[in-house]
Order: structure tokens, then sequence, then C-alpha cells
């Protein structure tokens, strides 16, 4: 189970905030599998209507799924959670992120793609983080931290958040599905 997609749940209580904890109180019916996001992934590769112009290493570094970091790319992912009643927005990194209302109700969470350099900067990458409100705290769930992270307030998150924007990052908002920005 995959702890970026906790934004189907309900509440999840703490104090168990690791990626262990919290997979133990999602629901079945409220988590995807990897077996269920390869699905998704390779719909997408189904439907690509670009397929004409791949080349022998595009069926080894899958256009959706990358075997070797495990990454789904945001295609799976939105399909996922519109597939469970959400609705994701990609942020406009140019607003900064004093356009987004922490505190609306139609807000579920949000997901990070965020650049990551490992081995000294020779292999860079993009990481996926989730980011949730859990009894009216902000945590990031980053599945590379121990346990989630609480913030302080609605002001660190926003600062957390202009920072990640300034170093390349994304920042996709997730919605209730009938709710918009």
């Amino acid at each position: 189970m995959f702890v970026f997609l906790v934004f189907s749940l309900g509440e999840i209580l703490p104090p168990d905030l690791t990626a262990v904890g919290i997979s133990r109180r999602i629901p079945e019916k409220d988590a995807f599998t990897r077996a269920e996001l390869d699905a998704i992934a390779d719909k997408l590769v189904l439907d690509d209507v670009n397929k004409d112009k791949w080349t022998p290493f595009s069926f080894i570094f899958k256009p959706h799924h990358n075997i070797l970091t495990g990454n789904y790319d945001v295609n799976v992912l939105i399909a996922a959670l519109e597939a469970k009643g959400k609705k994701v927005v990609w942020h406009d990194h140019r607003t900064g992120s004093s356009s987004i209302k922490l505190v609306d109700d139609s807000l579920t969470g949000m997901m990070l793609n965020v650049p990551t350099k490992k081995f000294g900067g020779l292999w860079r990458s993009r990481h996926w983080v989730a980011f949730r409100k859990i009894h009216g705290i902000w945590y990031n769930l980053d599945s590379d931290l121990k346990a989630g992270k609480p913030f302080q307030n609605d002001e660190h998150v926003l600062e957390y958040l202009d920072n990640i924007i300034s170093q390349g990052g994304q920042v996709f908002i997730i919605l209730h599905e009938k709710c918009s920005l």
C-alpha cells in the first residue's frame, strides 16, 4: 500500500504516523496496491496515442512507471485518485504557496513532486511526497521519513511549499470531487 495515497481516507489516528503505522490503518478499499497502480499505468500505455514514436528504450523505461525507481508518473496518480472521487489540481507555481487555501474544507491534501539528488549529485530524480491535515495539524508524510513530520502552523507549511517550489518542485492539490478552487 502506498502512503502518498492517504488522501482517499477518512481520519487517520495518531500517534503512529510511520509509513507502516499508516498503512495498518488504511482499509483495503481506501488504499492502492502496486498491482492496481501497475494496471492503471498499463492502461495508460494502451491508450497512448504517441506509441508510434516510442523507441526500444520505451519498453524498458515505461512512460508511466519507472521500474528502476518504482515511481509512477502524475497521470497514474491522478487516475487513481479520481477513481476514489478526488479532484487533482496542478498548482500554478508562479503564484507561490500563498494562493493555496489550507483552511478550505474541500482540501483533502497535497502531493508534492520534488527534485532529488543522490550519490553526490550524480543521480537526479524526482520523489513524491504526501501532505495531509490530520486532527487539525498538517503532516509531511514523505516515505523517506521515519515518521510523519508535523508542522507547527499553516505559515510553516506555506514556507515549506515555497521552498519546494523555488527548487523546481511541483504541488498538486487534492480536493473532494465536486469542489473547485
